[in-house]
C-alpha cells in the first residue's frame, strides 16, 4: 500500500514533494504519488496543510 492524494483537498502547494527522499511525488494541477517508488514514510502527509495525503 502507498500514500495517495486526495485530488479534491489537494492545492498544489509543492510543500509534500521537497518531503519525499525517494521523489515519488509528480507536479501538476493536482500532485499524484508513484506507488512503486513510495515507500510509506509518511514525510509528505505530515507536511500537508489540507490533510490531502494518506494511506
Amino acid at each position: 500500500m502507498a500514500y495517495k492524494i486526495d485530488p479534491a483537498k489537494c492545492v498544489a502547494c509543492g510543500r509534500c514533494i521537497s518531503e519525499c527522499p525517494v521523489e515519488a511525488i509528480s507536479e501538476g494541477d493536482v500532485y499524484v504519488i508513484d506507488a512503486d517508488t513510495c515507500i510509506e514514510c509518511g514525510a509528505c502527509s505530515a507536511v500537508c496543510p489540507n490533510e490531502a495525503i494518506s494511506l
